[in-house]
């Protein structure tokens, strides 16, 4: 018997809050027969142990359309679910608890939505911004569910923030379908079946609802954990795949063996320990990869259309970048220079961070594959190599237990300001040769080979300069506040190492300078250099950034971090407030290492200086001088966003948490040395754990979440097919509308994209501006550009008189443009009519664009 709508209510112990529940969504359906149709109400009794089973009875006895099945026992909410569901035969499938936390007459909207959407699921959402709750949960429980569905989100149903409300509609087929197939038992099932409909390509959309909290609810804190549980359980099913145990690190070896051993079994045992901790650093290196990949997962999975969402127009500019060093290593041209930007001044491009050391040996694949896989490919193996050389180092230098060692590492390289520079500034994101300098300048402090680890300093310094200058210079000014106040604590042991560090540094200059003094001479004095860059006021952290948590860690959201940051990729602090506070007592237990000091004093001098050149003291209006100051106007400083010094933060404090963890690790090897028992062993352990879950907790709310992605505009067949080529003469260039600029710099893809065939005017990069030659963001301004740009924006048409339309052929012959291009964007019609004005007559459309032909002289 087909119905128009199944109601399901799974019922366990609900005496007494079944009947006034069947009775209010009975008089619903009821009072509008005409909308809900037939329908029929199935209770499914999970085995209470209660008069729930017969509250549901005496209702069906009454209504012949309320229907009551059991379920032999008490088996979980899936059980009761997949009973309820296969046996309704509604059209659509209403699923609700029988607390009623939503009302009934929400069914109306989430029937609205289910009919826009044409079939799939709508279900309720207190998450939506939208939705009222109007009696919330303790703040505790609430918390919990947060995390709990942040956690959901990454292991099943990416996108849906609340999957967990008792209130949902469905196509009934389709649920029906779902269930058929459904294997969890327990509170999981509402995720497994949302699961379910994302596989088959069947909507799902989020409905704000009204939700009041009912006292005597079934969810427990716990049971998130439990659903996550019934979630990798299930996954692994799915992929058959068995829950095989992971190869654990058991610390080095060494420790108190027996004189008397054999010299068989130690070497026996030596070889063991080696290929331990190859197995691990191999372990260590896979999760690294895989972190990165999942971290941009949404940029591989399209590399054609996916386009980092944070990323501003950065993504256009570093393809740029990779595309236009591939085409000068390729024709033999001047790596250093090209005026296919910013025609006909064109662009310093070792004033620019074009990253000369990736982008000239990757030219095979940029010109194989496109720029677009290279940045993929510098995003995601920089990044996992970042973390494999901070492990290295921390493993050779600060701990002797591998897992402690990576701890440490992962926070190093996937900390908060990392993940923001992760979309945009690939410079910041591959630093793999920063653990590999401070490991040779520690080799040089012990004074052994001091000319070939000087040499090899040079090269790698080298290296590093064509890799990124901004992030030597602040790791440099890291490592210098590390030794300065490791030196005040150990002074013989800073006498002993200056001796042969400085030896080693002058070593490291003969090799340096003869290879840089080219390409630095044509940064700071060559054709387009400047000095200096304006970033305005504001560069520096508020001391509420440190607290906080980034947009894209696991408790983060954009709103709270947007109002603290210049923007999504400048987020340089939100490390939270658990974390320090957890870093606060590592000092505290560790104090007396001086290197834990070291440590506690780089992080708390490098957040001070990050602070900017004035502090701003929250919630007043006091206002002080901060450190910076000092550096804000020194040579090379100068140019530095001072709130990015934060990021000396992140090794310092991955390594208090790497020693940490070791030491944990050592107080569990002394146990067993010890051979303790009873209540002293109970208590050490008790202990122990408490210790592992606050280095949990400090750690879990800032893990990073992939990286979001937007589709890209597509290049303009005009472009793409080449068709430009018939309209635009030799030293002739291509003027899209508006000019491009740091906000709006599609045309640069329209570049890498196509060739390389053709330059424009404007662009994104740095260049100088005035006579002071200050440093800038993009091509000075000129009138027709800002007039452009203004309209693009606006949506609003200047009056055009005969002044403006000079002043457009001055510029447009200043720029050589052989045609004036418009694409399709927003507000196209206003700078349709405006380039009409300008140029005196209407464009040609060719090939999905509007052109104006120039004439030959421009």
């Amino acid at each position: 018997m087909s119905v128009d709508l199944s109601v399901v209510i799974p019922a366990y112990n609900e005496e007494g809050r079944l009947r006034p529940t069947l009775d209010a969504i009975r008089a619903h359906l009821c009072a509008e027969p005409d909308r809900w149709g037939t329908w029929e109400l199935i209770v499914v009794d999970d085995g209470s142990t209660d008069g729930t089973a017969a509250v549901a009875a005496e209702a069906a006895a009454g209504e012949p359309r309320v229907r009551v099945l059991t379920g032999g026992g008490n088996h979980g909410k899936g059980h009761a679910l997949r009973q309820g569901v296969l046996a309704s035969n509604g059209r659509r499938v209403l699923l609700t608890d029988a607390d009623l936390a939503t009302p009934i007459d929400e069914l109306d909207r989430l029937d609205k939505q289910l009919t826009a959407d044409g079939g799939g699921a709508a279900i309720g959402s207190r998450a939506h911004p939208d939705a009222w709750i109007e009696i919330r949960q303790l703040a505790l429980r609430e918390w919990l569910g947060r995390l709990g569905n942040r956690l959901i989100q990454l292991v099943a149903v990416d996108g849906i923030a609340d999957t967990q409300c008792g209130f949902k509609l469905f196509d009934g087929a389709r649920v029906r379908a779902a269930f058929a197939d459904s294997r969890l038992d327990g509170w999981a099932i509402d995720v497994e079946i949302l699961w379910f409909f994302r596989r088959s390509g069947w909507p799902v959309t989020e409905v704000p609802v009204r939700w009041a909290h009912q006292p005597g609810s079934k969810v427990r804190p716990l049971d998130y954990g439990r659903v996550l549980l019934e979630l990798v359980r299930l996954r692994a099913a799915r992929h058959d795949t068995d829950g095989a145990g992971s190869d654990r690190d058991t610390g080095p070896d060494g420790g108190t063996g027996s004189a008397s051993a054999s010299a068989s079994t130690s070497a026996s045992a030596s070889a063991t320990g080696r290929g331990r901790r190859r197995r691990t650093d191999l372990i260590v290196g896979a999760l690294f990869l895989l972190a990165s990949f999942f971290l941009y997962k949404g940029l591989w999975a399209d590399l054609d259309r996916a386009y980092l969402a944070d990323a501003g127009s950065d993504q256009n500019q570093w393809e740029w970048f990779f595309r236009v060093t591939a085409d000068n290593v390729t024709n033999l041209r001047n790596p250093l220079f090209t005026t296919l930007q910013n025609f006909p001044d064109g662009v310093n491009l070792m004033a620019n961070t074009v990253m000369l050391g990736l982008s000239v040996p990757l030219t095979p694949v940029t010109l194989a594959f496109g720029p677009t896989v290279t940045w993929a490919l510098v995003l995601t193996l920089g990044l996992a190599a970042t973390a494999l050389a901070w492990y290295w180092l921390f493993a050779r230098r600060l701990v002797r237990g591998r897992w402690a060692a990576a701890l440490g590492a992962a926070l190093a390289a996937f900390a908060p300001p990392m993940m923001s520079h992760a979309n945009a500034h690939p410079n910041f994101v591959v630093l793999f040769m920063i653990p590999v300098i401070i490991d040779r300048a520690l080799r040089l402090c012990e004074g052994r080979r001091v000319v070939r680890d000087g040499l090899l300093l040079g090269l790698f310094a080298t290296y590093q300069i064509f890799l990124g200058e901004e992030a030597l210079l602040l790791a440099v000014m890291g490592t210098l506040l590390f030794a300065l106040s490791y030196a005040a604590m150990d002074r013989e042991r800073a006498r002993a190492a200056a001796r042969p560090l400085l030896r080693g540094l002058g070593w490291a200059l003969l090799v340096c300078l003869p290879l840089l003094a080219v390409p630095l001479y044509w940064q700071f004095f060559g054709p387009q250099s400047y000095h200096s860059v304006l970033h305005g006021d504001g560069a520096g952290n508020s001391p509420l950034s440190f607290l906080q948590y980034s947009g894209r860690a696991l408790f983060g959201d954009d709103a709270t971090a947007d109002r603290l940051a210049m923007n999504r990729t400048e987020q340089n602090a939100f490390y939270g407030w658990p974390l320090l506070a957890v870093a606060f007592g590592i000092g505290l237990w560790l104090w007396r290492a001086a290197v834990v000091r070291a440590l506690a004093f780089t992080a708390v001098a490098a957040a001070l200086l990050s602070l900017g050149p004035k502090i701003r003291i929250p919630f007043t209006d006091v206002v002080l001088t901060g450190p910076w100051r000092v550096l804000a106007h020194q040579p090379l400083f100068e140019s530095v966003i001072e709130s990015r010094v934060a990021m000396i933060c992140a090794p310092a404090l991955g390594a208090l948490l790497a020693l940490a963890a070791d030491r944990l690790a050592d107080r569990r090897a002394e146990e067993r040395g010890l051979g303790l028992g009873g209540a002293a062993l109970e208590e050490r352990r008790r202990l122990r754990l408490v210790a592992y879950a606050a280095l949990a907790a400090a750690v879990l709310p800032i893990v990073p979440t992939p990286l979001p992605v937007r589709e890209r505009p597509e290049v303009p067949a005009f472009i793409a097919d080449g068709t430009y080529r018939e309209y635009v003469g030799e030293g002739e260039t291509v003027v899209p509308v508006p000019v491009p600029d740091p906000g709006n710099a599609e045309a640069l893809h329209w570049q890498s994209a196509s060739g390389l065939g053709f330059s424009v005017p404007g662009g994104y990069f740095n260049g100088p501006w005035g006579e002071e030659r200050r440093g800038i963001y993009g091509a000075p301004a000129r009138y027709t550009s800002n007039l452009l740009r203004d309209v693009r924006y606006s949506g609003q048409v200047p009056v055009i008189d005969a002044r403006w339309r000079a002043q457009a052929r001055f510029d447009l012959a200043f720029w050589k443009a052989g045609v004036v291009v418009l694409a399709p964007q927003p507000n196209d019609a206003a700078l349709y009519e405006t380039v009409e004005k300008l140029l005196g007559g209407p464009g040609k459309r060719v090939d999905g664009a509007w052109i104006w032909d120039l004439p030959a002289t421009g």
